[in-house]
C-alpha cells in the first residue's frame, strides 16, 4: 500500500472564501475502477463557489473542485481506458480536484490528446462539456439549425466563450449578453453574431429588435435569478429556456400557467452530471470537445492564473465578476 501526503483545499464550514483552507491529507492507491492523478493544472467553476456557500449542500469537511488535468500515477482494478503515465483530464464527481494528488472514480475521466496541454486540459473539461450539451443536447422541440437564432448569457465567460464559437462553428446566430461592454467586444470576437450589455440596454428589447419580433429558439442561462423572468420574453412560441446556473442568485418559483400565454414554451433545468453517467457517454462527449478544440473551431481562453496557495483570491475575482475567459489554479 503507497501513502503519500497532498495538499488539498477544504472547507470546513460554508460561507464566503476566507473558508478555504490549504489541509494536509493522505492519498493511498487507488481501488477496483479507480486511478490516482497528478495534477498539473485544476479549473475553476462557479459550481465551486455555489458549493463553499453552501448552495449546493455537501457533508462537511469538502475537497473542492470539480475538474482537473495531469498523469495518471496508479490505475485500479477494472480501469482499461487509462495506464500509468497517460496524460488525463476529467470534469467529474465527487468535488476534490483542489489538491496536488488525488484517487478518484475513474469513468469521467479521459485520455488527453497529446495536442491540448494540461492547463488548457484543466480548463476546458467542465466547460467545454457543458457548451456541448447545452449546443448539441438542449433543443427545442422544432429542432436547432444553421442560422437559427440563440440568446447566450454570461458569454464573455469560460462556458459562454467556447459556446459562442461553437454555435458560430454550428452555423446558429449567437446573441450574447455580458455585464460590460469589453465583455460585449470579447464575445464578438469569439464568434457571436450580436452582443448587449444588460447592465446598459434592455436584453428582451433588443433581442426583440435582431430578431424583427419574431424571439430566438433557445436561452442558455447561468445567471438565474436577475435574467430568468426577461429571458423567457426572448423566446419564440414554443422556445425552450434553459437553466444551467445561478450566479445571480437561483430563479424564483413561478406558475408553470405563465408559459401558456407566453408562446407555450418549454422550461429545463440542466446539470453536466447528468450527462456523464457513463463511460462511454462521457467519452463521446469528450471526444466532440476534443475535435472542436484540436480543429481550431474553438480556443481555450485562459486569462486568469492563480498558484493554489492563492484559492481565496481565485474565487474572490470570479464572485465580483472581474473574470474572462476560463481560470486555472496551478498546484
Amino acid at each position: 500500500m503507497t501513502q503519500q501526503s497532498s495538499r488539498a483545499v477544504r472547507i470546513h464550514a460554508h460561507g464566503g472564501p476566507e473558508q478555504l483552507v490549504i489541509d494536509t491529507v493522505t492519498v493511498g492507491d487507488p481501488g477496483p475502477g479507480e486511478v490516482r492523478i497528478r495534477h498539473h493544472a485544476i479549473g475553476l467553476n462557479f459550481i465551486d463557489v455555489y458549493q463553499r456557500t453552501g448552495l449546493y449542500p455537501n457533508a462537511l469537511p469538502l475537497a473542492l473542485g470539480m475538474e482537473g488535468a495531469g498523469v495518471i500515477e496508479a490505475v485500479g482494478e477494472g480501469v482499461t481506458h487509462l495506464k500509468v503515465g497517460d496524460r488525463a483530464a476529467y470534469a467529474a464527481n465527487p468535488p476534490g480536484s483542489y489538491c496536488d494528488v488525488r484517487v478518484m472514480p475513474a469513468m469521467n475521466v479521459c485520455r488527453l490528446p497529446d495536442a491540448i496541454d494540461f492547463e488548457t486540459g484543466a480548463a476546458m473539461m467542465l466547460k467545454g462539456l457543458t457548451a456541448q450539451y447545452l449546443l448539441r443536447k438542449c433543443k427545442p422541440v422544432e429542432g436547432l439549425e444553421a442560422g437559427d437564432y440563440v440568446l447566450f448569457h454570461a458569454a464573455a465567460g469560460g462556458v459562454g466563450l467556447i459556446a459562442c464559437q461553437w454555435a458560430r462553428a454550428l452555423g446558429l446566430r449567437l446573441i450574447a449578453t455580458a455585464g460590460s461592454d469589453d465583455k460585449c467586444r470579447l464575445a464578438l470576437a469569439h464568434g457571436a453574431e450580436h452582443a448587449i450589455n444588460y447592465r446598459t440596454e434592455n436584453f428582451a428589447a433588443r433581442v426583440k429588435e435582431i430578431t424583427s419580433g419574431q424571439g430566438v429558439k433557445v436561452v442558455y442561462d447561468s445567471v438565474g435569478k436577475d435574467t430568468f423572468e426577461q429571458s423567457l420574453d426572448c423566446l419564440r412560441p414554443f422556445g425552450l429556456m434553459v437553466s444551467f446556473g445561478n450566479a445571480s442568485g437561483p430563479v424564483a418559483p413561478f406558475a408553470p400557467g405563465i408559459l401558456g400565454p407566453k408562446g407555450s414554451l418549454y422550461v429545463t433545468r440542466q446539470t453536466l452530471f447528468s450527462h456523464i453517467t457513463s463511460r462511454e457517454r462521457t467519452q463521446a462527449m469528450a471526444d466532440d470537445l476534443f475535435g472542436v478544440v484540436t480543429s481550431g473551431a474553438v480556443k481555450i481562453r485562459i486569462d486568469q492564473r492563480f498558484p493554489l496557495t492563492e484559492v481565496q483570491a481565485a474565487h474572490r475575482s470570479l464572485e465580483a465578476r472581474a473574470t474572462t475567459g476560463c481560470t486555472v489554479l496551478l498546484p
